[in-house]
């Protein structure tokens, strides 16, 4: 992406600067044709104050940007562990799709909407956008030229011995005036190329801001979701625990009796205690999904948006990943890695424009007078023009030196776009994968639940007659458990897979 001025450049640049020439010729010769003979000095030089206000930005040094081809496959992977992921005729991309039409759950609807108002990263996201925009307009008003009134009052006494005179003289003088200074042409676009990287990084905090925006919502979803799995494997564990009671102690008093074993008293017993093992790790990881839910929200949850369990929780759309080109064209952290991108080639044109010579102008126009009461008479007028320019020509490379520095950012902002592309085709492709298979887990697993729940219910009657012993009992109830557990950890799985693919598929801004 490297560019030196061309000769096509150069003459550009000429024809800009003739037709502003000649634009302020025409304009002293008529002054000159009036016979103004005493305000033709004057115009001369604001007609060259003028024309070089319009020259200013002509030429651009910064490099024609083009947008990178994208570093990853046309289409999504195929295979047994994908399904069809094509968007059907009139269905809506999910960067569409609003979080409120998304999450259907009313509870939840409510606990984002918290979130989004008390987070402090989303906070800090938002305050880092009103900042970039301050620098913006800082970098944008050196375009123009800074223009400030001033009025001023001197008084000074000079000794007779320093007059010349030998008497002490007193001096007045008071002005006002109105004018600028220092402010540099932008005849090689270096102002103005610092303006537009100033502009592009304004728009990255703006994707910035998004793209938390994004991730804060499918935290808030995931969090509530864990939470409502973990209760429901806790009331789970507590019905097993209940269960399990029952069945010790009727073990116990058949075994007070004579009827029963040690053995299946002992094994009965293993069961109770691994019921309250569950009880207690449950109850935990339900205050800890709790902490965790209140942190990202930024505030206390109120008691009635906690979940109740999985089973009560509203289902999510259904969403389709469409093609790459769209999806990755509208994530906000590839946006931003683009505009960060922009933003270090409009750096190079800045550095470039550091080579030629820089030009600034300081004017002003005002009234003086050695009396206050006269100011404002006739004849007290005064101006003032003071163009200066600038060539380098030796620096010990350091231009050189900093072009590289610009040249090398753009190739590293370059380097991490790719990246945020190649991060998000990946993060869509696993999305897909493991939601081509979650239905046929699902399936799968509810059938294991049903069959181990017959299995326990056929060895309890049998041991009730005497047919088979406790242990076949004890380990139909382990089959039980077990497979409830996994129903709820693969239909938890089922959900946060959907708020994944919502979110990585540019949803939820």
């Amino acid at each position: 992406m490297k560019r030196r001025l061309s000769t096509k450049d150069v003459k550009d640049l000429i024809v800009c600067h003739s037709r502003k020439q000649s634009a302020s010729g025409i304009l002293l010769k008529r002054k000159k044709d009036s016979g103004q003979a005493g305000m033709t000095k004057r115009l001369h030089y604001a007609a060259i104050a003028i024309t070089l206000l319009v020259l200013s930005g002509c030429a651009s040094m910064a490099p024609k940007y083009t947008q990178p081809a994208a570093p990853v496959p046309s289409e999504w992977p195929s295979g047994p562990a994908y399904k069809e992921s094509a968007a059907k005729p009139g269905e809506p991309a999910a960067a569409d799709i609003k979080w409120q039409e998304f999450f259907i759950d009313e509870q939840l609807q409510r606990l984002i909407g918290l979130a989004l108002e008390n987070n402090r990263d989303l906070r800090i996201a938002a305050l880092n956008i009103e900042r970039s925009q301050a620098l913006y307009r800082i970098q944008r008003a050196d375009l123009f030229p800074t223009v400030d009134a001033a009025a001023s009052a001197v008084e000074a006494r000079t000794p007779g011995v320093l007059s010349g005179t030998g008497n002490a003289i007193t001096t007045h003088q008071y002005s006002v005036g109105l004018g600028f200074s220092a402010y540099e042409l932008d005849l090689f676009g270096r102002v103005m190329s610092l303006k537009d990287q100033a502009l592009e990084q304004f728009f990255s905090t703006e994707e910035a801001r998004r793209s938390v925006q994004i991730s804060l919502v499918a935290e808030v979803a995931n969090n509530y979701l864990t939470l409502a799995a973990d209760k429901e494997s806790l009331k789970i564990a507590r019905d097993t625990f209940t269960s399990q009671q029952t069945s010790y102690n009727l073990i116990k008093s058949r075994f007070e009796a004579g009827a029963s074993s040690e053995l299946d008293l002992r094994q009965a017993q293993t069961s109770v205690d691994s019921a309250r093992v569950d009880i207690a790790r449950f109850t935990s990881l339900v205050a800890q999904d709790e902490n965790a839910l209140a942190l990202v929200i930024g505030a206390p949850v109120p008691p009635d948006l906690l979940p109740s369990g999985l089973s009560a929780i509203t289902a999510m759309k259904e969403l389709s990943a469409g093609l790459p080109s769209d999806v990755l064209q509208r994530r906000p952290d590839i946006l931003e890695a683009e505009h960060l991108l922009k933003a270090a080639n409009a750096n190079i044109g800045a550095a470039r424009a550091a080579f030629f010579p820089r030009i600034t102008l300081t004017t002003s126009i005002g009234l003086s007078s050695d009396q206050l009461s006269g100011l404002f008479k006739g004849g007290t007028g005064t101006w003032m023009f003071a163009p200066q320019i600038t060539l380098p020509i030796f620096d010990t490379g350091r231009n050189r030196a900093n072009l590289k520095v610009s040249e090398v950012d753009r190739e590293i902002f370059l380097a991490q776009y790719e990246k945020a592309i190649q991060g998000a085709f990946r993060e869509v492709a696993d999305a897909l994968a493991q939601r081509g298979t979650l239905g046929d887990q699902l399936e799968a697993q509810q059938s294991l639940t049903d069959a181990t729940a017959v299995s326990y219910r056929l060895s309890e009657a049998r041991y009730e007659k005497g047919i088979s012993s406790y242990l076949n009992v004890l380990d139909s109830q382990r089959s039980l458990y077990s497979a409830q557990q996994g129903l709820i950890a693969v239909r938890l799985f089922r959900l946060t897979n959907l708020v994944t693919l919502y979110k990585v598929l540019g949803g939820g801004a």
